[in-house]
């Protein structure tokens, strides 16, 4: 991204003045007194040169800050809770150093969409494409609680083409890496990531899905024709119509309509789907390939499980071009670094910032502040005031003779404050939820206004 500042410089400026120190503590610890899940939580740093410090570990967020400002990371990263203090582990017997604790963890990258979009490639995004990115939140999102009955989700924008998922649930935290590796291979469709694939490996044959991606079908075929046929017109180009052919399991099918297209290259993709749901129907309603009564048991039992074939393909291919792309290996293991919240992003300068699953459809991340936009705003709020403020000053107002002071932080003051408010509001609940815990109240907690 042309014109992004992110030298030291202006690094060590975001984190003295703006980083959200208290609320990244607030949302680890789930208390307001630090625990185990702060202080035995490995904090991995990246410097400038690729120089990489794991198992660091702080007491208090002050020690976390004072650190982050010392070091001054480009970022930094987010790992499990251990045993021990992870700045402890060189002095640990062996075996004693475990992971114990870990939020359940997804990442979905636009990358890895290359395949099924034209508009970008590679690292590049935009509007258009992040419509992929916000079906794999509303897809996921919806699953994950109805299917595991998870609350507490986060969702992080990282920055440049992807999103995080956060999920902080005590049973989710709880997971095992084999429970890990076998809950995200039930999400998982398509691999991304290094495991990319081509196929699917959902249903043999005929056979129905299983209800949670019957659900999802029913979500993603609402954005399917916008999307694949209409925006990014996948099926245009022969390489783009090939690589529908081959979902379709009928030869006799792909056959037809392989010759169709051969035979009128400026057919859209539009046309081309509703030439391929044509052939379906096909098998009901006539020609060729339509089933009498008098034809004899054997034919009519072929052509019902064609038939069926073909429409489990069209659910297929939805499931091919428009479900989440999970980059399983980020979620099968507790010992996975991420990087945290709000840090910012070297080659876009855009800060790591949470998101409305309820409003993703909305978000624009090319509209996500950068940190020089952020710092410059801090500036002109400065100029407007006429003050000299620290990262923490305050507001007067006058009651009667007396003058009161409020004190909020710089971010309060810049763009970034309705982002550090959804992480607050989402790290109050997990603090509630624990306080009504240790009361013994059960799972009552305050309904917290979602933004």
């Amino acid at each position: 991204m042309a014109g992004v500042d992110t030298s030291p410089e202006v690094m060590l400026t975001f984190y003295r003045r703006l980083y959200p120190f208290k609320s990244i503590f607030n949302w680890l610890n789930h208390e307001h007194a630090p625990t185990r899940l702060f202080t035995n939580r490995e904090f991995a740093f990246t410097l400038p040169g690729d120089v990489y410090l794991r198992y660091n570990s702080f007491s208090a967020v002050e020690e976390l800050k004072k650190q982050v400002c010392h070091l001054n990371p480009t970022r930094f990263e987010v790992g499990p809770v251990y045993s021990l203090r992870p700045r402890d582990k060189k002095s640990a017997r062996p075996g004693m150093f475990n992971p114990l604790q870990r939020e359940l963890v997804f990442d979905i990258d636009m990358t890895d969409y290359d395949p099924v979009r034209t508009c970008c490639s590679g690292a590049d995004i935009c509007r258009r494409c992040w419509v992929f990115i916000a079906l794999a939140v509303k897809v996921l999102d919806a699953a994950i609680r109805e299917q595991f009955g998870y609350e507490d989700l986060l969702w992080v924008y990282s920055g440049r083409r992807g999103i995080h998922l956060w999920i902080s649930d005590k049973e989710a935290m709880e997971l095992t890496d084999d429970q890990r590796k076998a809950l995200v291979g039930w999400m998982t469709v398509l691999h991304g990531g290094q495991e990319s694939s081509k196929k699917l490996n959902v249903r043999s044959g005929s056979r129905s899905l299983p209800p949670p991606l019957q659900t999802a079908v029913d979500i993603l075929k609402e954005t399917f024709t916008d999307l694949i046929l209409s925006d990014q017109n996948l099926f245009a180009s022969k390489e783009g119509y090939e690589i529908l052919l081959e979902q379709i399991p009928d030869s006799q099918t792909v056959s037809h309509l392989r010759g169709k297209w051969a035979s009128d290259p400026d057919r859209s993709s539009e046309d081309k789907w509703q030439d391929f749901k044509k052939e379906v129907k096909g098998y009901e309603k006539g020609s060729s390939q339509r089933v009498r009564s008098s034809l004899s048991c054997d034919i009519h039992l072929l052509m019902n499980i064609r038939q069926n074939n073909l429409l489990a393909a069209m659910e297929d291919i939805i499931l091919f071009y428009t479900y989440p792309r999970i980059d399983a290996e980020v979620s099968k293991h507790r010992n996975h670094l991420l990087k945290a919240p709000f840090c910012v992003h070297p080659k876009t300068g855009r800060v790591c910032v949470p998101v409305d699953p309820q409003r993703i459809e909305d978000f624009d991340p090319e509209s996500v502040p950068t940190v020089n936009q952020l710092l410059q705003e801090l500036d002109t709020f400065r100029g407007t005031e006429g003050e000299t403020m620290e990262h923490h000053s305050g507001t007067a107002f006058q009651s009667g003779s007396n003058i009161h002071l409020i004190a909020i932080s710089d971010w309060e003051r810049t763009s970034l404050k309705p982002y550090v408010d959804i992480m607050d509001k989402h790290a109050l609940r997990l603090m509630e939820r624990v306080r009504q815990e240790k009361r013994g109240k059960g799972t009552a907690i305050l309904d917290f206004p979602s933004t």
